[in-house]
Formats: C-alpha cells, sequence, structure tokens
C-alpha cells in the first residue's frame, strides 16, 4: 500500500478531480492501480500521474475520448502526435470560424458594408452535368467539394467544353428544414456519351429550363452569405415577383473560367427565381 497513492493524493498532484477520475476509469482512459473491493476506493502508481497530466491537457484541447484512448494506444509518438495534430487543425478551422462569425456581426451591428444591388436576368435553357443528393447543414460541404471536383473531372476526361459557371440548386425545403435535395451541376456544349458518365448513376445530363432571376453579388466571407439573399429576397417581395422554384447559387472562378478547378477561390451569384 505504502508504493501506491491514494485517490486524494493523486487528484492533487494531477489536478484532476475525483469525479474526473472516476469517469476515465469508466471510460477506460486511467484504469486505478488497485481499487479496494469493499470501499471502492482507488489507489494509483506513482508512475500514472504523466499519463494523467497528458490526459487532462488533452482533454483541455476537448479530444474526444475516443481519440485520447487512440493517442494513449500508439504504438509510437509518430503516431499519436498525428492524431493530436488532426485536432488541433479542426480546432484552428473552429477559431477561424468562430472569428469570422465575430467580425460579422460587428459589421452587422454597426451597418457597415454597402447594401448589394440587385439586377434581374434571363437565364436560357441549358445543358449541364449534374449530380443530386440528399444534404444537410453538417454534409453541404462535403457534398459541395465532392460533387464539383467530380464534375470538373468528367469535364476534363470527357473533354467537353465549359458553357457557363458552376451552379447549385437549393430548394425550399433545404431552408425550412435544414435538409433536401441540392442539385450540383456544371453547363457543357453536348451530352457525353453514354459511357463517359459515372458507371454508377451519379452524374446525369440534364436540360434545364430558361428562367427569370433577380441576382445579387456577395464577395466577402462565406457567414456573410445571407446578406445576398436578404437583398434579392427584399428586392423580390417590393415588386411582387415571387416566383416557385429554388434559389439557384452560381459560383465564379476571381481568376476566371480557367481558374474554375480552384473551388474555394470564387464570388457567389444568389439568383431568385422571379416571375416573367
Amino acid at each position: 500500500m505504502s508504493e501506491l497513492l491514494s485517490i486524494g493524493d493523486f487528484s492533487r498532484m494531477t489536478f484532476l478531480t475525483v469525479k474526473a477520475l472516476r469517469h476515465y476509469h469508466e471510460v477506460g482512459l486511467l484504469e486505478p492501480a488497485r481499487t479496494d473491493r469493499s470501499s471502492g476506493y482507488r489507489y494509483y502508481r506513482p508512475e500514472q500521474v504523466a499519463q494523467a497530466r497528458l490526459i487532462r491537457r488533452l482533454r483541455d484541447l476537448d479530444l474526444p475520448v475516443d481519440e485520447v484512448r487512440a493517442v494513449l494506444a500508439a504504438p509510437d509518438q509518430a503516431t499519436g502526435n498525428a492524431v493530436i495534430a488532426g485536432h488541433l487543425e479542426r480546432m484552428s478551422r473552429q477559431l477561424e470560424q468562430v472569428q469570422e462569425t465575430v467580425d460579422s456581426l460587428r459589421r452587422l451591428l454597426t451597418g457597415e458594408g454597402a447594401e448589394l444591388p440587385v439586377s434581374y436576368r434571363d437565364e436560357p435553357a441549358s445543358m449541364v452535368l449534374a449530380i443530386r443528393g440528399n444534404v444537410d447543414g453538417d454534409t453541404v460541404v462535403t457534398w459541395w467539394l465532392e460533387s464539383f471536383t467530380e464534375l470538373h473531372r468528367l469535364l476534363r476526361t470527357a473533354e467537353l467544353t465549359r458553357t457557363g459557371p458552376d451552379g447549385a440548386d437549393f430548394p425550399t425545403e433545404f431552408f425550412l428544414e435544414g435538409a433536401g435535395e441540392l442539385v450540383a451541376f456544371l453547363p457543357v456544349d453536348r451530352v457525353p456519351a453514354l459511357g463517359q458518365l459515372s458507371a454508377d448513376g451519379r452524374v446525369e445530363a440534364v436540360m434545364r429550363p430558361a428562367g427569370r432571376y433577380a441576382v445579387a453579388v456577395h464577395d466577402g466571407p462565406m457567414v456573410d452569405l445571407d446578406g445576398a439573399y436578404s437583398a434579392v429576397g427584399t428586392a423580390v417581395l417590393e415588386r411582387a415577383l415571387g416566383s416557385d422554384g429554388p434559389v439557384v447559387e452560381r459560383y465564379l472562378p476571381l481568376g476566371g473560367p480557367q481558374a474554375a478547378d480552384d473551388l474555394l477561390a470564387h464570388t457567389t451569384e444568389v439568383c431568385w427565381p422571379v416571375s416573367r
């Protein structure tokens, strides 16, 4: 017993509460060296102090329990470090998103930024390559990136010519319910040969109907995209021009059509359907 630390001493040495130590025991992160069968009292070895301190630091970084377990079970330091590095990268992206939201809130509260102009445009019917997907708010970005990556690859392999910018249809249900069937599309000059389309049928060649739209251009952080939606929605309401159909986003590459493969470098046209 003299070689073991009481849970109280272990707690003082590691800054882990008794509640936390019991929890880490239950989830299999930190097993006591000995548990008294009659009292349930836990004892720890001195060499477990370093592991407990590591666990506390990893949890302070909000590393999920499963990933903490992966770090502790890693066969070498490089493997464990890779798990931690991946989590730190996710945290960095979250911090960037938080900062963008804070900046956006400040702009909103102070009334910064000019009101977006709204124009009106008639679009002819067009042939497009399209991918449909049932998407929600948590998966929309991943689905968007994967879909346009696949469409761009097919554009090259089938030797087609682009006739317009990438676009995506966002139905009303996506905004009402937070999920819905989205369509990513890429306008092309012709229907590709049947064998050039994906074997799983994921990519379709379809004719988009002609339509008229109210259009506002968003050039800024994604968090402020709702400003463009608000601008076109207000303009359509004021003119009583509303029409059924999905809102269309079109993505204009910052470097021109030749830079279209850089999916994140674009301005966004928000195209709200209106009656003719």
